[in-house]
């Protein structure tokens, strides 16, 4: 069976590469995504990257996730810090889930350096960038085995 992984991003994740400061890289969220899809593939996953800006959008997300997905890997962005909702839909789903972020929230404002939806997470991965996007897409199948061990 292929495992299907949602792969959730937060408001302004889509801005990707227009940062004037560099902080989240500079390469713009198409050709993340498409890093991102040739990786899964590679995996022999089918990966389902979304981007939303709306907090409600990504919890209906994830609740879909619970239906027919096996894992998520999800980055929040600025919710990561403040949504309620976000973690209460994570905390419902079965499944391995993986938080990332591009940049590394604990060298950053106070504000960023505690996730409210880490208590949900199996792992978190922060601070490599894309390279952590990839990472992630990696880590899912070894969880994946380690749940049906």
């Amino acid at each position: 069976m292929t495992p299907r992984v949602m792969f959730l991003n937060g408001p302004n994740a889509n801005l990707y590469g227009l940062d004037r400061n560099g902080t989240y890289g500079t390469q713009s969220f198409d050709s993340i995504r498409q890093s991102c899809q040739t990786r899964a593939e590679s995996l022999g996953m089918q990966l389902d990257l979304r981007q939303s800006n709306h907090e409600g959008v990504l919890v209906d997300w994830i609740q879909e996730a619970r239906l027919s997905y096996d894992a998520i890997i999800i980055n929040a962005a600025g919710l990561s810090y403040r949504s309620i909702p976000l973690l209460d839909a994570l905390l419902a789903f079965e499944g391995p889930i993986v938080e990332v972020h591009m940049s590394n929230i604990w060298k950053r404002e106070p504000f960023r350096q505690h996730s409210m939806i880490s208590q949900a997470a199996t792992g978190v991965i922060a601070g490599l960038g894309v390279v952590g996007y990839l990472q992630a897409l990696e880590a899912v199948p070894q969880l994946l085995a380690t749940k049906e061990a």
